[in-house]
C-alpha cells in the first residue's frame, strides 16, 4: 500500500518562503507514475499546484508558476515543494499526491494516494 507522509508548512509573513516534503513509500516508483502537490483554500475546492513525473518533467498551475518549485529525489522517494514569495492568497492546506498513468496532472481524480495535508498560513 502506498503511503505519503508530509512535513513542512507553517506560518510565514507575506514575501517569505516555506518548503514542504513528502515521503512516498510502499510501492516502487516507476516511469508510469506522477506525483503532485495540491492545495485547498477555505471555501474552495482542492486544486493542483504542481506535478512532476518520473523523468522530471514538471507542470505548474498558472497561479504558482515562477514562485513555486516542485522537485523529487527518486532515490529517497521524497517529493518537495519550495514556495517562495508567498502571498496571503497562498494560504491553504497543501496535500501531496501520487498516481499512475496520470493524464491530466492538475486533476484531483487522477491521483489515488494522498498525504495527510499540512497547513500554510501567510500573514500580510
Amino acid at each position: 500500500q502506498v503511503q505519503l507522509v508530509e512535513s513542512g508548512g507553517g506560518s510565514v509573513q507575506a514575501g517569505g518562503a516555506l518548503r514542504h516534503s513528502c515521503v512516498v513509500s510502499g510501492d516502487e516508483y516507476t516511469r508510469h507514475d506522477c506525483t503532485a502537490w495540491f492545495l485547498k483554500a477555505p471555501g474552495k475546492e482542492r486544486e493542483g499546484a504542481a506535478a512532476i513525473d518520473y523523468e522530471g518533467y514538471t507542470t505548474y498551475a498558472a497561479s504558482v508558476k515562477g514562485s513555486f518549485t516542485i522537485s523529487k529525489d527518486n532515490d529517497k522517494n521524497i517529493l518537495y515543494l519550495q514556495m517562495n514569495s508567498l502571498k496571503p492568497e497562498d494560504a491553504a492546506m497543501y496535500y501531496c499526491a501520487a498516481g499512475r498513468y496520470v493524464a491530466d496532472r492538475m486533476q484531483v481524480n487522477e491521483y489515488h494516494h494522498w498525504g495527510q495535508g499540512t497547513q500554510v498560513t501567510v500573514s500580510s
